[in-house]
Parts: structure tokens; C-alpha cells; sequence
């Protein structure tokens, strides 16, 4: 039963905030019109980056220009070059001459991400923007030893990437030294919050300088960020990319119904016969994901299981594998809804009905990033219908 997502008004975000609305299929600006910095513009040129996403183009010279920013942006709409560009411009355009020896070491830039997952993934984007420059960046997460972390931030790494939870731990033993931070970005901030990390977002704002520039990245704006960023940012630039809480245009919306006790071997089905592609499936519970996963491997499909019980170790072999091709199916619970960033998955699988909308963007935007179309599919069970109408009608699908 294929679906589609209707539009949504501005109104839905305050609508008593000055919304700047940003198409979605604004033209792309070639990078080399934005007057980058040449070692910049190489790690650009390194990764394969040519043109400006409708995100970067709307963010990156307000944030040139060291205003605050707002940003409300569907996931997958390349949010990391839109903070990481105007970090690095103006990291590399201070003076005296950014790499002298005489230079002093200090954090000069924060980035709070809500999983480790997706850390390592701003960090991955960042060492290769910055291969021909000086600047120094540490990823700070948790599930890793904390003593080459407590040296890269004493140390003063130019940028730290940190999950708010282990930064915490970082500074109860009074390590990191922010006192001269200029930039904060906080990226996913509505999942910082759905995953309990707010009051840690807070704690850590509460001790930066009040002087710097604070960027904010979010799918859906509920009320309680929107307040924070009043509190905590100076006369911010309101963007909103594309349309509101909604799924990425480029995918394609399906349900059917399963009996529950069926579902498991529907998904085997369709792996083996129907999935052209990389395919992901959440589900609800870590208990859930390693049952699915085993019922997939006895029938003969190559697949991980991903959910916070696993060591560090597991997560990132689970995601490499998953990214490399070597088992094209993962199944995961919401953990991974937010910090897998890999190109090319074809399907994403609700084995459940999503308990809400933004946990239903939330993981269909693992697919149809970057342009690509996708296919979201959601198993329904019969006891499930008026949980699948509800969110139907909250996320705003209609029948086609």
C-alpha cells in the first residue's frame, strides 16, 4: 500500500518566530563561489564535494558572517558540511597565521552529537576537510578509554565532537578547557533530548563563554529547544530547509500487514527476493534486534544486530560490515535512527509500528539521503491498524 507525504505548513514551527523558508530544491552554489580557504577548498575537492546542498546554502554564510543560527532541516541533507565549513573558514583565517608555532593551543570550536555513531562519523568528515590544514579535532564518546581523551582535551584539539554524556564525565574530573570556546554547534538536538541528554546539553552550556557563536541543528523543533535556543543564542537566524518534520521527498512510503508471529519470515522473504540494495530494520528493543538478526541468519541472510548492549568494538564491525556490503542487512533499534550515516540503503524496515512521527522520520531518513530515492516499508500487524492510522494521520501520508 504505497503512501505519500503531504505538505505541511510553516505554521507548524512557532509561528512566532521570524521561519526564513529554504527550498529544498534550491540550485546548488559551487564551493569554489564561497571564497574558501585553499587548503580547505583541497579537502573539498579530496572528498568529492562540488556543490552546495539547499542546508549548506542557506546556513553557511550567516554562520561566515559569526551570526547564530537555527536551523530545522530533514535528516540526511548534508547538515555536517553546513557547520563544519564555517568552523574551518574562520579557524583558518585567524590571525597571527593559523599553524604557527607560537600560536597558543585552546578549543576553539564544540560539536555535541547524540550517539557515538554519529561522532565518528562528523569526525570521519572533519579529518578529511582538514588533511591539508593545521587544525587539530578529538572525538570524545563514551564505549572507549578516557586517558587519550583526557590528553586531547588538555591538550586543546582545536575541535572536540563529543556525545554530551561522556563529555560530562570529561569535565566532573575537570578536564576540558573551554574558556576561550568561540563556536558551539549542537547537531540532532530534538534526539539529544528524546534520549535524555538535555539536562548534560544544559550543564555543559552553563560553563561555556556567553560571547560565543552558537549554532543549532534540528529535524522537528519542539517547544522545549526552541526555548533554549532563546536563552542560550543572540538574535539567531531562523531557517527552515524544506518542509517541516516531514521524510525526505525521495522516498517512497509502504506498509503491510503481518501477523506478528509472521514478520520475521516476511522479512527473510523479502531480503532474499524483493530488496535491490542495502536494507535496514528497526525495531523496538535490543532484545528484538538480536532475535531478528538471528532468525535472518538461520535462513541464510547475512546480517548484524546493532543496539547499546553491544561493545564498542561489535557496533563499529556491525556498521563497517553493513557499509562494506559484507551482510546488506542490519537491524537495529533507534539508536542508530539518528548517527548511521551511510549512502546507498535502499529499504529501511519499521518491523513495529514507530511509537511516534519524529521516531518515524527519524529512521526513514536513513534512506533517500543525498538526492537518492529509498523505500520505507512498515509491518503492520491487525492489532497495530490504530497505531498506524494515528501516526499516518500525525505524520501527514495519504493514500496515493
Amino acid at each position: 500500500m504505497p503512501l505519500r507525504a503531504s505538505q505541511r505548513s510553516a505554521s507548524v514551527l512557532a509561528p512566532d518566530i521570524p521561519w526564513e523558508s529554504v527550498d529544498a530544491e534550491t540550485v546548488p552554489l559551487a564551493f569554489t563561489s564561497l571564497g574558501l580557504h585553499p587548503q580547505l577548498m583541497s579537502g573539498l575537492v579530496d572528498l568529492g564535494f562540488e556543490g552546495t546542498r539547499p542546508v549548506q546554502g542557506a546556513v553557511v554564510p550567516h554562520a561566515l558572517a559569526n551570526r547564530d543560527v537555527v536551523a530545522c532541516a530533514e535528516t540526511g541533507t548534508g547538515k555536517t558540511l553546513a557547520f563544519a565549513l564555517p568552523i574551518l573558514q574562520n579557524l583558518l583565517s585567524e590571525q597571527p597565521a593559523y599553524g604557527d608555532p607560537l600560536r597558543e593551543s585552546y578549543t576553539r570550536a564544540l560539536i555535541l552529537a547524540p550517539t557515538r555513531e554519529l561522532v565518528v562519523q562528523i569526525e570521519d568528515t572533519l579529518v578529511g576537510l582538514t588533511y591539508h590544514t593545521p587544525v587539530s579535532t578529538a572525538p570524545v564518546y563514551g564505549g572507549t578509554p578516557m586517558d587519550p581523551q583526557e590528553r586531547a582535551l588538555r591538550a586543546g584539539v582545536d575541535i572536540v565532537v563529543a556525545t554530551p554524556g561522556r563529555l560530562m564525565d570529561h569535565m566532573r574530573h575537570g578536564v576540558p578547557d573551554f574558556v576561550r570556546l568561540q563556536v558551539l554547534v549542537l547537531d540532532e538536538a530534538d534526539r539529544m533530548m528524546d534520549m535524555g541528554f538535555w539536562p548534560d546539553v544544559q550543564r555543559i552550556i552553563s560553563t561555556l563563554p556567553p560571547d560565543r557563536q552558537t549554532l543549532l541543528f534540528s529535524a522537528t523543533m519542539p517547544d522545549e529547544i526552541l526555548r533554549l535556543a532563546r536563552e542560550v543564542q543572540r538574535q539567531p537566524q531562523y531557517l527552515q530547509v524544506g518542509a517541516n518534520r516531514g521524510a525526505a521527498r525521495t522516498i517512497r512510503h509502504s506498509m503491510q500487514t503481518v501477523d506478528r508471529g509472521e514478520k520475521a519470515d516476511w522479512l527473510a522473504r523479502f531480503v532474499k527476493r524483493d530488496a535491490d540494495g542495502p536494507t535496514l530494520i528497526f525495531v523496538r528493543t535490543k532484545i528484538g534486534a538480536d532475535r531478528v538478526a538471528r532468525h535472518l541468519q538461520a535462513k541464510g541472510v547475512r546480517a548484524a544486530a546493532l543496539h547499546a548492549d553491544r561493545s564498542q568494538q561489535e557496533r563499529l564491525s556491525a556498521v563497517e560490515g553493513f557499509r562494506s556490503g559484507t551482510h546488506p542487512v542490519l537491524v537495529a533499534t533507534d539508536i542508530a535512527a539518528r548517527g548511521l550515516d551511510i549512502e546507498g540503503i535502499a529499504h529501511v524496515v519499521n518491523f513495529e509500528v514507530p511509537d511516534t512521527p519524529e521516531a518515524y522520520v527519524h529512521r526513514v531518513g536513513r534512506t533517500g539521503r543525498a538526492g537518492a530515492t529509498g523505500h520505507a516499508i512498515t509491518l503492520v500487524a491487525p492489532d497495530e491498524q490504530r497505531a498506524w492510522r494515528a501516526l499516518e494521520e500525525r505524520v501527514g501520508f495519504r493514500l496515493q
